[in-house]
């Protein structure tokens, strides 16, 4: 039998298959890309084990569990872990904390002439590991934003660079008020591991300096990590320009036009676009305080006639005559002001490729220097 595994590191740089014990609910709390939760139990009977050794002990609640999780259940439950271990060899199980759910689940897959790991100090264990390779690369590495008006382009000059910790991409979520994706946002721990094993893998392909997007301290519902949020506070800048026209366009292609084609994707055509346009309002809508009521009303009337036109004819063009309105009204000022308070930090300014090709150059003095 291979030993378990104590060389946590590797799990995720290999991209190693884990099986993840622990019951549904503590599953979507917080979990790992790629894992399998396939429970020893469901929330209900660990709820009842766990009253039970809080009034009777250990012993009782291991006698309960076995009474709850027995005959054609257990083997219900077996035949999947099996399936798991022979489709997986190179794998590895955890529950919690690498204690009794692994050690149960363990010895009834060897009574069925299975060996199968498990992974030392479980998920506890691992996520600790991911916590403080976060706190690591902000104490050991270089960082830069990137900043710009809505609509420069920052995502797309950031997917050009090796060295880039997409914030957004992590979060599933643009940023912005319209920011939302068609598909849901990861839990925020869930948030948290996927950007530190991305950390992970590139600090163990020696990138030393990450280039970050000047964003705020939330990402639609995910919240950066305050230790990482707190260094974007003082890190260098890169200020990313681009003309008027050239945002609107943008704006068109990302928030209209691909983000319909992600909601049809999902849901269907006919769904697909009833949920985007039901999207973009609300979008609208979530905004309404901070445009006040006037501002509000007209931009309002412009997005139902683009989208009105848009679901009719396929027509997208009508958008323009919004985009335009709440960049001129409401982003740009916004985003002035915080040029401004943040002038002192900005160490270039360019367009796309000129940003790009800065950037490139920028990581490679730090290699050369390190």
């Amino acid at each position: 039998m291979r030993p378990d595994c104590t060389e946590l590191k590797q799990l995720f740089l290999d991209d190693v298959p884990l099986m993840d014990m622990r019951a549904p609910i503590e599953f979507a709390k917080g979990a790992f890309p790629g894992v399998v939760n396939l429970p020893l139990m469901t929330d209900q009977e660990r709820q009842k084990v766990g009253t039970c050794y809080k009034q009777q002990g250990q012993a009782a609640a291991i006698a309960l569990g076995h009474q709850l999780v027995n005959g054609v259940l257990k083997q219900q439950r077996l035949d999947a872990w099996a399936a798991f271990a022979q489709a997986h060899p190179e794998g590895y199980l955890y529950c919690f904390r690498g204690g009794l759910r692994s050690q149960i689940v363990q010895g009834w897959l060897k009574e069925a002439g299975i060996q199968y790991p498990k992974v030392v100090g479980g998920y506890k264990a691992m996520r600790t590991l991911l916590l403080e390779t976060t706190q690591q690369a902000v104490e050991q590495c270089d960082f830069v934003l990137v900043g710009g008006l809505t609509g420069t382009g920052k995502t797309d000059v950031l997917h050009q660079l090796d060295n880039v910790l997409d914030l957004e991409g992590h979060a599933n979520h643009r940023g912005s008020s319209f920011g939302k994706r068609a598909t849901a946002q990861p839990a925020q721990i869930d948030f948290e591991n996927t950007l530190a094993i991305d950390v992970l893998k590139k600090r163990d392909r020696g990138i030393e300096q990450f280039v970050l997007e000047d964003e705020g301290r939330i990402v639609g519902s995910c919240s950066v990590p305050l230790e990482l949020y707190q260094g974007m506070q003082q890190y260098p800048l890169v200020w990313l320009e681009d003309s008027f026209a050239n945002r609107v366009e943008r704006i068109l292609r990302d928030y209209v036009i691909n983000l319909c084609a992600e909601f049809v994707a999902v849901n269907g055509e006919e769904d697909g676009r009833r949920l985007f346009a039901e999207r973009m309002r609300q979008s609208m809508a979530n905004i309404h305080k901070r445009l006040g009521g006037e501002r509000f009303q007209r931009l309002s009337e412009l997005l139902g006639q683009a989208l009105d036109e848009q679901l009719r004819s396929g027509d997208v063009s009508l958008h323009r005559s919004w985009i335009e309105g709440l960049l001129k009204e409401y982003y740009d000022p916004m985003y002035a002001y915080q040029r401004e308070a943040k002038s002192s930090r900005i160490e270039f300014a360019g367009d796309g490729v000129e940003v790009r090709e800065y950037l490139k150059a920028r990581a490679k003095r730090q290699q050369r220097s390190a």
